[in-house]
């Protein structure tokens, strides 16, 4: 075994890139889980359709009731594994397999949405296998159906459904208001709205629709608008630390004593708070994290008597704010 593999899992292999695999323990008759198939159902990899877990190796096999009657696989179209090398699945992938022959009908990974499969006989196995690097998501779903011999070529069955959240496109403005204002990047709020597609949304953005062809042609873009930029623009001057200048007089509030310089730079919560939660009607950059810092500065204080000024260095103790926030006032009025 290489060094990579896991010192705790005897039954890791390893390819000529150092690379480990399940493979042994996919294949072990002790690792399978028999499922017998009365009905409609689902095999998934875990956790679908979030990232599977690294180093698994998972084998169902699906056994129907009669012997004259096959059984159907068809992938959910949500299917992403670990990218191919050199056009094969070498480390993370799902294999179908015909159990009385032995043969395999197809190992898949990527982001290529598997074709339907059909049993032989009454049998098949489904082998899921992870190793310890770049699990993906959202992994595999498979429905399986029980179909008569005779009816193997029929194209209308009924699909019992993988597991899924409500999508976005189904949430209240409110909703998707909120949860898109909490995203740093114009992709990740792609990926946040179409997991699936979100690259090609992204390609798709810049380029001219139909009804847009005549303003583009007049006013051609001449560079890609950086929405990220813009984002983070505003998050600079909005709500956040700033340097503000402040009379020590009225800061330390002293009518004892003259200070040189008579004013100091301060870190101070500056700016407005326009995107704060949404229905929020007084809205407030207050302090989130506040210091106090020494500033040492000369101090000049009248002698008693008539004697003249007593000249000094002190320290000044001033409060600094390190991080702001958008308070909703709203929400403190009970």
């Amino acid at each position: 075994m290489c060094a990579t593999c896991r010192p705790f899992a005897p039954d890791l292999v390893c390819d000529s890139l150092s690379r480990c695999a399940l493979l042994e323990g996919a294949r072990d008759p002790k690792h399978e889980k028999v499922v017998r198939v009365s009905t409609d159902g689902t095999v998934k990899s875990p956790d679908f359709p979030h990232t599977y877990p690294r180093n698994k190796a998972l084998v169902w096999r699906l056994i129907a009731a009669s012997e004259n009657t096959q059984i159907r696989l068809t992938f959910d179209e949500r299917f992403g594994l670990e990218e191919p090398e050199d056009g094969i699945c070498k480390y993370d992938f799902v294999e179908i397999e015909e159990p009385a022959e032995g043969t395999i009908l197809g190992r898949w990974c990527g982001s290529q949405r598997p074709g339907r499969q059909v049993s032989k006989g009454n049998q098949i196995r489904i082998r899921f296998v992870s190793d310890q690097y770049l699990p993906s998501k959202p992994g595999f779903c498979i429905h399986y159906s029980l179909v008569a011999a005779s009816a193997t070529n029929s194209q209308h069955w009924h699909v019992n459904k993988c597991p899924t959240s409500v999508p976005p496109s189904l949430h209240s403005v409110d909703v998707l208001t909120a949860a898109v204002s909490g995203f740093s990047t114009v992709e990740d709020v792609m990926k946040y709205l179409e997991p699936d597609r979100w690259q090609l949304d992204m390609e798709n953005l810049y380029k001219p629709t139909w009804h847009a062809l005549g303003k583009t042609f007049l006013h051609p873009k001449k560079s890609r608008v950086d929405l990220n930029a813009l984002k983070e623009e505003v998050r600079l001057y909005s709500c956040t630390p700033r340097n503000f200048s402040v009379s020590l007089r009225e800061e330390l509030r002293r009518t004892d004593a003259i200070f040189w310089p008579g004013c100091l730079l301060v870190k101070r919560c500056g700016g407005n708070c326009a995107c704060c939660a949404y229905g929020c009607h007084d809205c407030q950059c207050a302090p989130a994290k506040v210091t106090k810092k020494y500033h040492e500065v000369l101090q000049l204080k009248l002698r008693s008597g008539g004697r003249g000024l007593q000249k000094s260095l002190t320290d000044v103790h001033l409060e600094h704010h390190e991080e702001c926030a958008c308070i909703c006032k709203d929400s403190s009025r009970g």
